[in-house]
């Protein structure tokens, strides 16, 4: 029987880079000074430990030979009692420190997944990048919690006591070391299989989380077709791979601890039954087995620590394979600003022979061989039907994507020849779907001018007809508009991006659709509003309804990525047959 999943690309098995031990190190310097606190306190909580059986043996000899022991057991309690004191602030100082390697991972993360090129998120997932900077950079904690730090102290440990123990009987000490190698290359398996198994753990999380997000964000249109029980089923499937992958993480890890504690429990047998031949033969005394005994722990202490230390790594470089993916990825390119940026024409926006597809479909051209030029000050449109380009059109003139081949000019300059920072400065942008992001009217109008004040922000609201909207709420511009807008109807949203485009005062406006979402009569309002700030500005508009354009200095044909056609709406008319059919179909001839 076939497996269902075989040909399901969300069940193939993680092929990204692997991280290596190397890369850790970056995330453990940056938090330098507490590390090192935290080793040194380490170290000397390990020689208060390492003390403690040796004062045992000393208390153990004062009976024996029926002296004082108030003065040695003191020091014994006194040990203890410091012991504990050092283990608890570096367990404190460690746990602070493990959250701020992932606070600054986080930052790290967050800063990079905002400056990816757009085709980036095109070809990924939203909720697997989102699973990177939340539960794939919360294993990092392990390291330093769980993990190098305390490993540094358990050395110490380790090696203090078999010194300790080589001098009190070494025949002993050889024996047990004999037992501990086993656990050792069992461990050592078990660990390299864990680190696997997590990096694959956290895929399942990551695409469990992308398929979460996808029904969340279309809940409505779930709800409306009655899929929930089919949604939710392809989730359980989802969520099923990754229960698998952690049982596999917890199966591989059930088995360090079984060859941590037989280890642990043959070498104590092995040291009481040696040992004991040895006492009864007088080859040692009571008091150096007894110490022997309690030093035995000491040294299996360090190496249980250094199995668990050597899991959470391995689980930890498997989370930040998927993290350095992310990391190594390329940032959208920031072009050097010229110092004075002066128009060479008053050309606004120029195509030469642009054509362009998207990164890896080489088959679909979108765009073939466009040139046309947008003088400063006109109102431009661009029609045609649907998947013609016009959206495309407006990515390369925001450079979300470079042209294939061909160029685009602004103000007679190469836009290569100036920063995308430069450019987005001079361009307000009005997507079609007008995302409105969750918080308030003021969150969302800010982002087109962080600097706007209350004045300016209720004006360009008034502007766009959304007057209503800021007295319906007594919070006014503080009135929420929930996620994703929700709170807001389609026009209203659709005018609240134009609000915030316009806020920015920008020489060039893009609307893409700006439109589509009105009636009648808030279309009017809107293109009042509209023809009010468009005086002195360039504007590019893409339209299906040509009423909406059909006064336009220039209008612009596309159909199958190239212009087929472009003038006046009576020009085309004239021309151009398929602008005549819309133009028909709209009631417009």
């Amino acid at each position: 029987m076939s497996n269902p999943n075989e040909n399901n690309p969300r069940s193939r098995e993680y092929k990204g880079p692997r991280a290596s031990f190397k890369q850790l190190i970056p995330y453990l310097t940056a938090q330098k000074k507490p590390v090192i606190i935290a080793a040194v306190l380490s170290i000397i909580g390990a020689g208060l430990s390492l003390a403690q059986p040796l004062m045992v043996g000393q208390v153990i000899s004062a009976v024996e030979q029926q002296q004082e022991i108030l003065p040695f057991a003191t020091i014994l309690v006194g040990l203890i009692i410091l012991s504990a004191a050092f283990s608890g602030f570096q367990y404190f100082l460690l746990a602070r420190t493990g959250e701020a390697v992932v606070l600054d991972t986080r930052r790290q993360l967050i800063g990079k997944l905002l400056r990816l090129p757009i085709n980036e998120y095109d070809q990924r997932r939203v909720g697997d990048l989102v699973s990177r900077a939340g539960s794939d950079s919360t294993l990092l904690r392990a390291v330093l919690t769980q993990g190098l730090v305390e490993a540094i102290g358990g050395a110490f440990l380790f090696l203090g006591a078999l010194v300790a123990m080589a001098v009190i009987d070494l025949p002993l000490l050889l024996a047990t070391l004999g037992v501990l190698a086993f656990s050792i290359i069992g461990i050592s398996i078990a660990g390299r299989r864990i680190r696997y198994a997590t990096t694959q753990a956290q895929q399942r999380v990551g695409e469990m989380s992308s398929s979460i997000e996808r029904a969340l964000s279309a809940i409505r249109t779930i709800r409306a077709a009655r899929a929930e029980t089919r949604e939710s089923e392809a989730i359980y499937k989802e969520a099923n791979q990754a229960y698998d992958q952690g049982v596999k993480i917890a199966s591989l890890s059930a088995i360090v601890a079984p060859i941590a504690q037989l280890s642990l429990n043959i070498a104590f047998i092995v040291v009481i039954g040696v040992g004991g031949i040895r006492v009864a033969s007088g080859e040692t005394e009571i008091a150096s087995l007894v110490t022997f005994v309690i030093l035995l722990f000491f040294l299996v202490g360090p190496l249980l620590q250094a199995f668990g230390a050597y899991s959470s790594v391995m689980s930890a470089l498997g989370a930040l394979a998927r993290i350095q993916e992310i990391m190594a990825l390329d940032d959208e390119q920031r072009d050097p600003a010229p110092e004075d940026r002066k128009p060479v024409n008053d050309i606004a926006i120029e195509f030469r022979n642009v054509s362009f597809q998207y990164p890896g479909d080489e088959s679909k051209p979108v765009l073939k061989d466009l040139s046309f030029q947008i003088t400063r000050g006109q109102r431009v449109a661009l029609v045609g039907p649907s998947g013609a380009g016009k959206s495309t059109t407006f990515s390369l003139i925001e450079r979300f994507y470079e042209p294939t081949s061909g160029q685009l000019l602004m103000d007679g300059q190469p836009v290569t020849e100036f920063s995308r920072d430069t450019l987005r400065e001079e361009i307000g942008y009005v997507e079609q779907d007008a995302p409105v992001l969750a918080g308030s009217l003021r969150d969302n109008l800010l982002l087109g001018k962080e600097s706007a004040s209350d004045h300016e922000l209720i004006e360009v609201l008034e502007q766009v007809n959304l007057s209503d909207v800021l007295n319906r709420d007594s919070r006014g511009l503080d009135a929420e508009v929930g996620e994703d807008g929700i709170m807001l109807s389609g026009g209203e949203k659709q005018r609240l991006a134009i609000a915030r485009a316009l806020l920015a005062t920008p020489e060039i406006l893009l609307l893409d659709e700006s439109t589509s979402s009105l009636d009648g009569l808030n279309e009017q309002r809107m293109r009042k509003a509209v023809d009010a700030v468009s005086e002195n500005r360039t504007m590019l508009v893409i339209a299906h309804r040509l009423s909406t354009v059909v006064d336009s200095d220039l209008i612009i044909v596309l159909q199958n990525g190239e212009i087929i056609g472009q003038g006046t709406h009576e020009q085309l008319l004239k021309s151009t047959p398929l602008y005549q059919d819309l133009a028909k179909h709209q009631l417009l001839v």
